[in-house]
Parts: structure tokens; C-alpha cells; sequence
């Protein structure tokens, strides 16, 4: 995993804009279930009688909670004229989610400064489009959609946008209160691999359905008579909740759970020009809360669609995942750089070896998993033929049963060409479920990489 030096600076910065916006509610619970009667009682104590004045709220609500682990700031320095901090304070008020072009200009109080973004317009183009075409239907409208793409070598991202139907002035690529459901079995699957020897035709055996996950189904037994055996990447493929549920609570337990989460980035703020939280995932003290987290099945894991990009780029980027990143460059009025983004590792979350083994089971996603009706005529197709294509799917209602998530996190790669991209999806469907995130998949990469003219917006 790689080390970099604490920024305080750009700590405090970047918290104080996410943490009020993405914690407020859960650290609330926490002061009023820690402090309680005791801090009323020193409250009025300390006004009345030591005369000290009252904490403002916003003050309170602007700390960082216990359990946000800080980011690291990345390695490469600033231009000191111009600096990643003052990118997230410009993205922290600029969405640039729902427009097709890749330069913007913004007005600074010395002047006006030209953004060169990494948006391939054609693509964003196209998904502005679906976009458009989904807010006029009147029967399986999703309630929230997001579609990222990125190069998973560079951390790029080519394409953004989305819309949440009650919250229009969100950018929802960058909310990370989606739950991750089985996308989490990513990380569970490169744990096992990485730790219990796991191979693609490692057999394993489970009782009842396979989208169930009761405690009954994650006992330690190995096989009995009602079992069905399964091999390992069938086993992902297919998305079988109690499988992974037994290798989270029997095999892997709460300490390697915790550490592979932490490698791919979960409960970190990232030091992104972009303003997102990864990912959450806690565990508790419930032996069969492991089974739940480690197939996914819980509304606890939560991640953002900018990081289900980033979990699937890390797969394919040999086990690292990169900074992700939407500035190419910024010039000042006379045309001078001033400030250039270069690729950076985030983390190095699992080994080479660890990545190639999970690419060869995400791609049984798309042949004979669960995403295989969205793909059932990709060997004919002129497009998709050409390339190697995986990935992971994953569905849970919200706690409320008012929306259907439904994701799909996967990637692209041409067999004769240097081209790959990840990608990740989710569609919150509501009343009717629509069309599905890896049908969006499939048409993503039809899309990027047939081909087209390398064109470039204008201002």
C-alpha cells in the first residue's frame, strides 16, 4: 500500500466540505448516544456558572467522526501557482456532470482561467443523451442513475453524468450513500484469492437459494447431502450470496475484511480534484454480520459510483488503483500551464498475480453469469467480439423498499489494441424496473469503441 505525507491543510479543507454534507446525521447519533445527559448537564453548568460560551452548531457538525479514515495526499507536488486544492473548491461548486464539453472557464478574483478536462465528448455526449431520453419516459423511469468511465491506467474519467430525480441539483456520480451490495464481493473474492489460495475452479459447496443468506446457510460444514457444489468463479459469476457469506465469516474473517476494504480504499476521504467519499464499510461484533458483509447482502456498505469505477479500475490495472482524476490541465490567459495532472497511484489494494485471477472470473460474469443476457450476442457482434470484457453485477432495495439499485461495475479491454476502460453504473429504479445497468454496460462500450473521429469540444 502506498505511503504519502499528511497534508493538515488540505485535511481540514476537504473534510470540512464533505464530512457536513456526507456525516452529519450519523455523527449527531453519535454525540447525542455518547455524550447524552452528561454533556447537557456541563453544558448548563459551564453557562451559568463558568460562564463559557456555547459551541456553534456548524462548528460541531464540521469535526471529523471516529471511524473516516483521513486520506493520504498524493505524491506529486503542486506547480505553486495553482494546486489540486484550489480544483476541489472550483468542483465543489461547479457540476460539470451534465454538460458535453471538456474545457470550461472560471473566473478567479485575479483572473480568467481555462479548464482542460478528460472528457471524451463523444461518449458524454451519448449518455447525455440517454439521459434525456430516460427524464421524457413515463413508465420505468429510474428514480437515480449514474454512469462513470474511466481509464483504469491513468485514473482519468472520460465520462460522467447521472441525475437524481429528488435531488436535481446533485451531482450523483459523487454521492457515496449507494449501497454497494454484491460489488463488494470484489473485494471479498480478491481476498480469498490473495489469502485462502483461491483459483478460478476451487470448488465449493452451499444449501438453499442462492440469493438468499440466512445463518442456516453459512454454517462451517463442508458438504452434506443437500449441498450444491459450485467452482469459485461460478460461484462470483453467478453471485452467490452464501458462498460469500461463509468465506467472510468463516474463512476470512473481521481482521482481513477490514484490511482488504481499507487496501481498496473504503472509509477514506480521496484527495481527488473531485469532492466524493469512497466507500463505508464497518464491521461489528455480530459473527453473522460477516457473512452479510462479505457477500454484500446489507445496507451498511456503501460506496460511491466515481469508487465502483475505481474498485473495478484496480482489477484491471494490475491491483493498483489510481487517483482519479477530470483536469487534464489549467492555462492562465496568456496560454501558460499552470497547472497538469499527472497519473498517480492511490493504492496498491491487491497483487498482480491476485488481479489476473480476478479478471479471468469477472469475465464469466459476462459469458455465464449474471450479466449474460445483456451480453448473449456479443461473440456476433463487430464491436464487442473484439474485445475482453468482465465485470461484477449487484442489486438491494433501500432500506425503505422505495428504490431498486440495480449495478453494474465492469470493463472493456481490446484484444489487439491498447484501449481499456472501467466503468461503473447504477440505475435506482422505482415503481417498474426499466432497462438494466449492464445493458447500459453493453452500450457504453459499443459506444467508446467503435469507430469515430477523435473530436474535441470547443468552447
Amino acid at each position: 500500500m502506498d505511503n504519502f505525507s499528511r497534508d493538515n491543510s488540505w485535511r481540514e479543507f476537504q473534510s470540512e466540505y464533505i464530512v457536513r454534507k456526507k456525516k452529519r446525521e450519523q455523527f449527531i447519533r453519535t454525540v447525542k448516544s455518547f455524550m447524552g445527559v452528561v454533556t447537557l448537564v456541563f453544558l448548563f453548568a459551564g453557562i451559568f456558572f463558568l460562564n463559557i460560551e456555547v459551541p456553534e452548531k456548524n462548528k460541531i457538525s464540521a469535526s471529523v467522526p471516529e471511524e473516516v479514515t483521513q486520506p493520504q495526499p498524493p505524491s506529486s507536488p503542486d506547480t505553486g501557482k495553482f494546486s489540486k486544492e484550489k480544483l476541489f473548491n472550483i468542483f465543489s461548486k461547479t457540476d460539470i456532470s451534465k454538460t458535453d464539453k471538456n474545457i470550461f472557464l472560471v473566473n478567479t478574483p485575479k483572473a480568467e482561467l481555462k479548464v482542460i478536462t478528460s472528457i471524451d465528448v463523444p461518449l458524454q455526449e451519448y449518455l447525455l443523451s440517454l439521459i434525456s431520453q430516460m427524464k421524457r419516459l413515463t413508465r420505468g423511469k429510474p428514480q437515480r442513475i449514474a454512469f462513470v468511465v474511466m481509464e483504469p491506467d491513468t485514473g482519468k474519467i472520460i465520462a460522467m453524468t447521472g441525475y437524481d430525480l429528488n435531488k436535481p441539483d446533485t451531482n450523483p456520480c459523487l454521492e457515496s450513500d449507494y449501497p454497494a451490495a454484491s460489488i463488494f464481493k470484489i473485494v471479498t473474492a480478491a481476498a480469498a484469492v490473495e489469502t485462502l489460495g483461491y483459483n478460478p475452479q476451487t470448488q465449493l459447496y452451499f444449501s438453499g437459494n442462492k440469493y438468499t443468506l440466512y445463518k442456516g446457510q453459512v454454517r462451517n460444514e463442508n458438504k452434506n447431502k443437500h449441498s450444491y457444489q459450485i467452482s469459485f468463479s461460478s460461484a462470483f459469476a453467478e453471485s452467490v450470496n452464501p458462498i460469500f457469506g461463509k468465506i467472510g465469516k468463516n474463512h476470512l474473517g473481521k481482521e482481513k475484511l477490514e484490511s482488504y476494504a481499507n487496501a481498496f480504499g473504503f472509509n477514506q476521504l480521496v484527495h481527488s480534484e473531485l469532492p466524493f467519499v469512497s466507500g463505508n464499510f464497518e464491521t461489528g461484533n455480530d459473527e453473522f454480520h460477516l457473512a452479510e458483509l462479505g457477500s454484500g447482502y446489507n445496507y451498511d456498505t456503501t460506496i460511491s459510483p466515481v469508487f465502483g469505477a475505481m474498485l473495478i479500475s484496480g482489477v484491471v490495472n494490475q491491483g493498483k488503483v489510481m487517483m482519479p482524476t477530470i483536469v487534464e490541465h489549467v492555462t492562465d490567459p496568456a496560454g501558460d500551464v499552470i497547472y497538469k495532472a499527472d497519473p498517480a497511484t492511490y493504492k496498491s489494494a491487491i497483487t498482480p498475480k491476485t488481479a489476473e485471477t480476478m479478471m479471468q472470473i469477472m469475465q464469466k460474469t459476462i459469458t455465464t453469469g449474471t450479466a449474460r443476457k445483456s451480453f448473449r450476442n456479443a461473440s456476433k457482434d463487430p464491436v464487442l467480439s473484439k474485445l475482453i470484457m468482465g465485470g461484477k453485477t449487484g442489486s438491494l432495495n433501500n432500506r425503505e423498499h422505495t428504490i431498486k439499485y440495480d449495478w453494474f461495475t465492469g470493463f472493456g479491454k481490446e484484444k489487439n489494441g491498447d484501449r481499456t476502460i472501467a466503468m461503473a453504473i447504477v440505475v435506482g429504479h422505482g415503481q417498474y424496473i426499466g432497462t438494466k445497468s449492464s445493458v447500459y454496460g453493453n452500450m457504453i462500450l459499443k459506444q467508446y469503441f467503435k469507430n469515430k473521429p477523435d473530436t474535441r469540444a470547443q468552447l
